[in-house]
């Protein structure tokens, strides 16, 4: 389960890791066939980007400095990729350094994704009842990240509905 839906709206059967990324595929692939990206890489990372969670789970960015965030992650995501032929693993390495690194165009869309993502499942809660005031941080996070024009746009019209 996502933590910061359970630490900061104490809602008892939030949204799952998985169900997090789904979404952000769906969204991904969506969006990246619209405007001429390349889909296949877009999603590849999407699918990583989270992947160390399954072992490590959600940790919250307050329970844990960053470094030591990147440090467990990178330690775990290269334990999983160890498991893999040796050709994928460098290739995922190389996928999963570019999101950690946010260092190329890719890369930088699926940041954006995430925080547009989560923009939408807090709409979601929202309009389930939540605290507004509580999702605030949330949608703070998401304006402050999001920079492409129409991702930026998608995001208006998240917090519309």
């Amino acid at each position: 389960m996502r933590r910061g839906w359970i630490d900061k709206l104490s809602i008892n059967h939030p949204e799952s890791v998985a169900d997090h990324s789904f979404s952000m595929a769906i969204m991904g692939m969506i969006f990246s066939d619209l405007e001429n990206y390349n889909t296949e890489k877009i999603l590849k990372i999407i699918l990583l980007h989270d992947l160390s969670e399954s072992i490590t789970g959600d940790i919250p960015p307050d329970q844990i400095l960053k470094n030591e965030k990147t440090i467990l992650e990178n330690n775990t995501m290269e334990k999983i990729l160890n498991n893999l032929p040796e050709s994928l693993q460098k290739q995922y390495s190389v996928l999963w350094d570019e999101y950690q690194l946010n260092n190329s165009k890719e890369a930088k869309i699926v940041h954006q994704l995430d925080k547009l993502e989560m923009a939408l499942q807090a709409k979601i809660y929202s309009n389930e009842g939540y605290s507004k005031e509580k999702l605030d941080s949330f949608f703070n996070s998401a304006k402050n990240e999001i920079t492409t024009p129409k991702l930026l746009e998608m995001f208006k019209k998240i917090l519309e509905k």
